[in-house]
This record gives C-alpha cells, structure tokens and sequence, in this order.
C-alpha cells in the first residue's frame, strides 16, 4: 500500500511559522511530482503549493506565494512545506499529495493518485 505519513500541523496564531513534513512510509517512496492540497470546511479542495523529482521551479497557488516554500529531500524520502507569516485565512486541513507526471505544473486533483491523512492547520488568536 502506497503510505504518505504528514506531520506538523497545529494551532498557532498569526504571523508564526509552521513546517509541514511528509514521508513516505512502509516501503513507499515519494513520487516524481509531490503536491501540497488544503481544504476548508464547506470549500473546494485547493491547490497550494507543487514541486518536480528535482527542485527546480516550484509552484505555488497566488495566496501564498512569498509566504510558503515547498521543498523536497529524495534521500530522506520526505516533502515539507514551509510556511510563514500564517494567516486566519490559511486556516484549513493540509493534505501531501503523490503524482506519476513527471514534468510540468500539476495543480489539478485529479491528477494526484495518492494522498496523505492530512493534517489540521488552525491559525488563530
């Protein structure tokens, strides 16, 4: 079974930090193109944040850009998205996506085959 296993979601208030991890566990590993999702109670699943096999040329959704950084180690086998000066706004469950497309920007879901448990990310005062 392919296994995404993310970490580090939490309550925080605005303006802080917060780094999300996901890895693959139990044999998996992660996939040429990963993808960082979010949803909100009642809204659309929304594209945050994409990145190829090797690095280059992230993408990001415009509500985050300069704000979230993704970035992968393939040697740890692990994806993070960082993320600063978080805002009520982001508030949502963050999901860690697995593609097989290879190049290109894949912001679409259905283009994901393989998704983590998400993780919940509250951002309040």
């Amino acid at each position: 079974q392919v296994q995404l296993v993310e970490s580090g979601g939490g309550l925080v208030q605005p303006g802080v930090s917060l780094r999300l991890s996901c890895a693959g566990a139990g044999g998996t590993f992660i996939t040429k193109t990963m993808g960082w999702f979010r949803q909100a109670p009642g809204k659309e699943r929304e594209f945050v944040a994409g990145i190829n096999w090797s690095g280059r040329n992230p993408y990001y959704a415009d509500s985050v850009k300069g704000r979230f950084t993704i970035a992968r180690d393939n040697a740890r086998n692990t994806v993070y998205l960082q993320m600063n000066s978080l805002k009520p706004e982001d508030t949502a469950i963050y999901y860690c996506a697995a593609s097989s497309i290879g190049d290109g920007t894949v912001t679409i879901a259905t283009l994901y085959h393989y998704w983590g448990q998400g993780t919940q990310v509250t951002v309040s005062k």
